[in-house]
């Protein structure tokens, strides 16, 4: 688990590279905070006591996503390289079948590494913000807690449905979420029946939708919408801005957002790592 001390470094460091870039780094506060220490997953560099360097690895089902950053003042010194290193050799010990670098699509700093490994444009992903929008609230759609095993099970099934993933990753990666109990799991209901699921994570003052789905027998009607803007509602009664991500290839999401309000201001590159694991 990372302390406190730690926590405050990484995010001192992380507000001095984005101020000099005139970008934001996508550094998963939420699971930086809910560590639970069973394996190597953040890499650091200290020159006299100052943190300069910093890698944060973030599993996703059989997936490694990694984001980092150095100090602008000890650029070009091979830094980043050996954080790097680090973090590949300690993901070899794991059964991972991929890894996707992130890199904010402005920061030049990143794209001259990314030239110097093997590796290959995958998806560009954009943060989105809720601004302003007459939101429906339907009763015919239910947005409620998960709470059950036949909750569980349905959400490990539109994991697989709806995002591709194996059953056995998707389950790995539900249950970890769960026993971090570090979001909000809801249901939605539709037609009499399960429809979709939703995660919701409150951190720093901001409300961030995770994990939406909608199963694909009841896409296309509406459904997605009305539990969008429910849960769009029930943050901005509690005073929270409200932020979700979408990748650029999902294009039917991307006009969903859009058509609730939501509006695009920052975007993020991943790169397929293509050296063998």
């Amino acid at each position: 688990m990372l302390t406190k001390e730690q926590l405050q470094q990484i995010t001192e460091l992380k507000s001095v590279c984005e101020k000099e870039g005139g970008f934001e780094l996508k550094l998963n506060e939420d699971m930086l905070e809910t560590r639970d220490g069973k394996s190597k997953e953040d890499f650091f560099h200290y020159e006299e006591g100052r943190l300069v360097g910093f890698l944060g690895c973030y599993g996703f089902g059989n997936k490694i996503e990694m984001t980092g950053m150095v100090h602008p003042e000890y650029r070009k010194k091979g830094i980043f390289t050996k954080l790097f290193g680090a973090a590949i050799s300690e993901v070899k010990k794991r059964e991972i079948s991929t890894v996707l670098l992130n890199a904010p699509s402005p920061s030049q700093s990143a794209k001259e590494f990314l030239k110097s490994i093997p590796c290959t444009f995958e998806v560009a992903e954009y943060q989105m913000k809720w601004e302003a929008a007459v939101l429906q609230d339907d009763s015919a759609v239910i947005i409620r807690p998960s709470t059950s095993q036949d909750d569980f099970e349905a959400e490990i099934q539109l994991e697989v449905a709806c995002f591709g993933f194996l059953e056995q990753e998707a389950r790995s990666f539900n249950e970890r979420m769960k026993e971090l109990n570090s979001e909000d799991m809801f249901i939605i209901e539709a037609e009499g029946r399960t429809a979709g699921k939703i995660r919701v994570s409150e951190t720093n003052g901001e409300a961030w939708i995770y994990g939406f789905a909608v199963s694909p027998e009841l896409q296309g009607k509406g459904i997605g919408r009305k539990a969008l803007s429910k849960v769009v509602n029930m943050a901005t009664e509690k005073g929270l801005p409200v932020f979700l991500e979408v990748e650029a290839r999902n294009a039917h999401a991307l006009k969903l957002y859009e058509s609730c309000g939501f509006r695009s201001y920052h975007s993020q590159d991943y790169y397929k790592y293509e050296s063998k694991i």
